[in-house]
């Protein structure tokens, strides 16, 4: 299932920013959970580390 880490500048919800995506995409891509983080972990190169996320999605709540 699409989930979208997202890191907020200002006051936003999540039933917003599904829409916005939604707007722009296929149905089938479309983001069904959001998670509200401080920051995207990095490497040094400025990639973004996908299995930090993932493990950290993975951790029971």
């Amino acid at each position: 299932m699409p989930k979208a880490f997202v890191v907020v500048s200002e006051e936003t919800t999540a039933e917003e920013i599904m829409a916005f995506v939604a707007e722009r995409i296929a149905p089938h891509k479309q983001v069904r959970k959001v998670e509200f983080v401080e920051q995207i972990p990095k490497s040094v190169t400025g990639k973004i580390l996908r299995r930090l996320l993932v493990e950290r999605d993975r951790q029971p709540a």
